[in-house]
């Protein structure tokens, strides 16, 4: 499976951290030191995971090697849809004219952009698919409650999109070694972990020392499955990419994996926690640096419990 072209859409408002001062009564220095976080990024009120979906595709056109028309399936991969009838996948496929393609919505918490290239794949190995779109993006300012102590400073807002192939169409595009993913809802606090309850105070953390704990062992965990099956060891790895939910996680998981700084590439910093667009958002954000022969893996861990990796080479 090889990724043919990237792209992405960040709003443009930045929402500092003196903002939750005023409102939960949380220091910019508080909020750093336990998150990383200094600012995020905030869709306007008439954006949405449609708009900025739409968005994000327009802006991977100018480098997409053929024409969007060829794709024949299309996945919308979010936890707060702006419709759950016409959902992103399938306003995609009408503003560009997508005849003929499957389009559909999923979710896994802020795992869904793993288990979209995990369904891609299979549509592949059937023959029922040959270029697909997965568009992945949240608009979490629209479910959080920013009075909300444990939580409601995190969230940022971006969609991500990726086209995909069964077979090599330039020789620009990074082949997807591997993909794997698992849910883990038996695992610690499982689904009360991290909840989305629109009637009920919108997103929240109530168990965020438990997913800390997890996401610290499951990401490395899964990294390591995946380059240990390719034959390769984190020395091999350029680059690694975890879930942008904590910065405080990335750099237990680069401690105890004694990966370098410039290893481990993150956007929390500025755009808080961007949920189902998160490492593909990276990944993007960074293709421009990555060199032909590179490894980037990506490992994620969300909310359910669920978790995602996959093995890039560039």
């Amino acid at each position: 499976m090889y990724i043919n072209a990237t792209g992405y859409y960040i709003p443009e408002e930045r929402v500092t951290n003196e903002h939750f001062a005023e409102i939960a009564g949380l220091t910019d220095e508080w909020i750093v030191q336990r998150t990383g976080i200094r600012t995020r990024s905030r869709a306007r009120a008439d954006e949405n995971v449609n708009t900025m979906s739409l968005q994000a595709v327009r802006n991977t056109l100018p480098s997409l090697p053929y024409d969007i028309r060829d794709v024949d399936l299309i996945i919308s991969s979010t936890y707060s849809p702006f419709d759950t009838v016409g959902t992103a996948a399938h306003v995609v496929q009408r503003e560009f004219k997508i005849e003929g393609a499957k389009a559909f919505m999923m979710s896994s918490a802020c795992s869904s952009f793993s288990n979209a290239l995990e369904v891609v794949e299979g549509y592949f190995a059937m023959g029922k698919a040959h270029k697909a779109l997965i568009i992945g993006g949240d608009k979490n300012s629209a479910y959080s409650n920013e009075n909300d102590f444990k939580a409601g400073h995190l969230w940022g807002d971006a969609a991500v999109a990726f086209f995909l192939s069964n077979v090599r169409v330039s020789e620009n595009d990074c082949e997807i070694l591997e993909v794997y993913t698992e849910a883990l809802g038996c695992t610690g606090k499982g689904p009360e972990g991290i909840q989305l309850r629109p009637r009920d105070g919108g997103i929240s953390m109530p168990e965020g020392k438990d997913v800390f704990v997890r996401a610290c062992t499951i990401m490395p965990d899964n990294a390591r499955r995946l380059l240990s099956h390719q034959g390769y060891t984190f020395d091999d790895m350029a680059y690694f990419i975890g879930h942008q939910a904590n910065l405080r996680i990335l750099k237990n998981i680069a401690s105890n994996l004694r990966l370098p700084e410039e290893k481990v590439l993150s956007n929390i910093e500025e755009l808080g926690n961007t949920g189902s667009a998160s490492c593909a958002l990276v990944f993007a954000q960074n293709r421009p640096r990555f060199r032909k022969g590179d490894l980037v893996c990506i490992s994620v861990f969300g909310g359910g419990y669920s978790a995602g990796a996959c093995l890039i080479r560039i």
